[in-house]
């Protein structure tokens, strides 16, 4: 039991060190790296079945590391201010009520409202179901935003460059260049770069492991494109297939800020929908001040929308 609870905790602590060899443990472990907390209590409940001081001692290392990792999403941090409301859905290209979903959507109050995984057969539904709330939008492939206020400037953003790896790469595994795109949304308070992106899916399975060549490519082009970025005030909206503690969103995470961490009230879990384990639909920022963060119900997506205040 005492080897066990100090596993655990230089599992928490050096998890930066767990190699990915071709199996991507250190991603996968830091995906899930939260919920190794769920091992402090079980461990605890041994302890004292056994009556191990020694056991008891150790358990300070993980529940101290997870604290540390963790302890400040267990508090509210948001406030009441902001001015502009952005959200964000993966609306699940299987989705059975796309109309039911846009409704839902619009009666969020978001500002602007960014949706990927869309489909050409959904598209115009939610085009019609949104056109009331939002006179502004823009589709670019599977991604799209719409806005209660002007866009310009708007481009799709290539973030499925394989290099190298399109020769060796199943056809199966390669995903369409057309999952991002950037605009300019007008404000009173000057203009915001929005960033609407969908980054290749992970896959798990015995052969490959945590599979997630595509998702890293995407993550790393949309790193390098917001940080050569001159825009004084950036929001990147999205389902990003990840975790912002996986390693490989290191170069995002150096350029944009979780809205949830900074503004949040708890981890934020949006997927999925049925019950949430992990928040891979994102609100990040650079320039702009988040008020409060959260995530809204489930909507028929596999994925609960998220939402937030900001201002500056």
């Amino acid at each position: 039991m005492t080897a066990l609870a100090l596993l655990l905790g230089l599992v928490m602590m050096l998890h930066a060190e767990i190699p990915d060899w071709r199996w991507n443990l250190g991603s996968l472990a830091e995906t899930f790296l939260p919920w190794l907390g769920l091992l402090i209590p079980v461990l605890l409940a041994g302890a004292l079945r056994r009556r191990s001081l020694a056991a008891l001692a150790a358990l300070l290392l993980p529940a101290v590391v997870w604290l540390n990792l963790f302890g400040g999403m267990l508090s509210d941090k948001s406030r009441p201010g902001g001015f502009l409301t952005v959200a964000s859905e993966n609306v699940n290209a299987g989705n059975p009520d796309p109309a039911g979903s846009a409704r839902d959507l619009a009666a969020s109050g978001a500002d602007v409202l960014a949706l990927v995984e869309l489909t050409p057969q959904a598209a115009g539904r939610y085009e019609r179901g949104l056109a009331k709330a939002y006179p502004y939008h823009t589709l670019q492939g599977t991604v799209g935003l719409w806005s209660k206020l002007p866009l310009s400037d708007t481009q799709p953003i290539d973030i499925m460059d394989y290099g190298p790896l399109a020769e060796t790469m199943p056809a199966d595994q390669k995903m369409a260049s057309d999952r991002a795109l950037r605009t300019t949304v007008a404000t009173d308070h000057g203009p915001l770069t929005v960033y609407v992106a969908h980054p290749g899916s992970v896959r798990v399975n015995p052969a490959a492991g945590f599979w997630t060549a595509s998702r890293d490519i995407g993550v790393r082009a949309l790193g390098r494109a917001i940080a050569a970025d001159p825009s004084k005030r950036v929001v990147l909206l999205g389902d990003l297939n990840g975790t912002m503690d996986d390693r490989a969103f290191a170069g995002l995470a150096a350029q944009v800020h979780s809205a949830q961490e900074m503004a949040g009230d708890g981890f934020g879990f949006t997927w999925p929908a049925s019950f949430p384990v992990v928040r891979i639909d994102q609100i990040l920022v650079r320039g702009v001040e988040p008020v409060s963060s959260w995530v809204l119900s489930a909507n028929g997506s596999d994925h609960r929308a998220v939402e937030a205040r900001i201002s500056w």
